[in-house]
């Protein structure tokens, strides 16, 4: 049975640092000598202000980041955004000035290593520094993910794949969405962080995980040595069935999750906390697959009056189904896997996944005369 830790929070120092060191004294203690090689790995998707809730909060970092400095250890906060130099990233996000006077080093995943994480995915690169840590820190962010419902403690172990890789991953697994969370539970398992603290103080709710969403004060941490837990709290939480995250559903599906847990404190009920659409990628006759990818799916879309054509979602799409002109970017929409990085890295808030009514009515008419 795991456990998890909820707690009542706010960014305030007197209040978030006793309450990480507690929670780090529990799931760490004493196992953290001198010579430990520690990261912490934040949420750090792109350049963001800690009001717009994308980012792992600055006041969350530095209070974990002082708990290793006062046991003698150098830390490591480690990151592969999306978008943006880490730098900028470590600027606009506060953690840099945060952290100012510690004895922390900030370092860029690069390098890589090869992992079997089993079938079907065999070999994959993980971040080398991730591999060889005695203790991982991994610091997520409570938000919405317009293809995996939520960002939470499992997928936050993604951003140890480095840069394009992770639109490899996303061009491989392509429209199945169970394949991608098969793919994410499989690599939080390699990575298999210490603890996992779930930053839902200021989380982020409507069409996350970037600046398309909208922050909403839940003032909550969540914290466990297993990630599936603390993610299923959050989804009890919201109110939400844990099986409905993708992620949770790889995990039962690969036995990585015996449906328990214990509550250490009191959940607290979030209503009405917005979600992306979340329509199935795939439906209908094999046949009519190709039509209905090009027409009927649920699909990135753009408002044009928010636009400014930067550019940025041509640049992440693992797909290149995005075309750039003079007034308007158009999408390919046969050769979109639907991976949704064109709105987690838009700057200006103007992409969203929809589903096109047309493809809403087929979809309901399958479903009601296969039932």
């Amino acid at each position: 049975m795991a456990k998890v830790i909820v707690r009542p929070a706010s960014y305030d120092e007197v209040v978030i640092t006793p309450l990480i060191t507690a929670i780090l004294d529990e799931f760490i203690g004493e196992h953290l000598p001198p010579d430990s090689r520690v990261i912490i790995k934040p949420n750090l998707l792109a350049p963001a202000a800690p009001p717009t809730a994308i980012l792992t909060h600055p006041a969350v970092v530095r209070a974990a980041a002082e708990y290793v400095v006062a046991r003698g250890v150098r830390p490591c906060i480690a990151d592969s955004p999306a978008m943006g130099s880490f730098d900028r990233v470590l600027k606009d996000s506060g953690i840099r000035t945060a952290l100012n006077g510690l004895p922390v080093e900030f370092r860029e995943f690069r390098e890589s290593v090869s992992v079997d994480i089993g079938e079907p995915f065999g070999t994959i690169e993980i971040a080398r520094e991730a591999m060889d840590a005695d203790v991982i820190i991994n610091l997520a962010k409570l938000k919405t993910h317009s293809q995996m419902l939520l960002t939470l403690g499992v997928k936050n172990m993604f951003g140890c794949v480095v840069g394009f890789r992770k639109a490899e991953w996303h061009l491989k697994t392509g429209v199945n969405r169970e394949l991608f969370a098969k793919l994410l539970t499989k690599i939080y398992t390699a990575v298999n962080p210490t603890v996992t603290i779930v930053d839902g103080i200021l989380a982020l709710e409507g069409d996350g995980p970037g600046q398309g969403g909208r922050p909403i004060r839940t003032g909550t941490i969540l914290a466990g040595s297993n990630a599936v837990a603390v993610d299923a709290a959050v989804c009890r939480m919201l109110g939400i069935a844990p099986e409905n995250l993708p992620t949770i559903k790889a995990a039962r599906e690969l036995g990585q999750d015996d449906d328990t847990l214990t509550i250490d404190g009191v959940l607290p009920r979030v209503d009405h906390f917005a979600l992306p659409e979340s329509a199935p990628l795939v439906f209908g006759p094999r046949r009519a697959q190709g039509f209905i990818r090009r027409h009927l799916l649920q699909r990135p879309v753009v408002n044009e009056d928010v636009c400014t054509l930067c550019g940025e979602c041509r640049r992440m799409c693992p797909a290149s189904a995005i075309a750039l002109g003079d007034t308007r970017i158009t999408f390919d929409y046969d050769r979109c896997v639907r991976c949704y990085c064109c709105i987690e890295v838009c700057p200006a808030g103007a992409l969203a996944a929809r589903e096109t009514a047309v493809g809403t009515l087929v979809r309901k008419f399958i479903h009601r005369h296969r039932h």
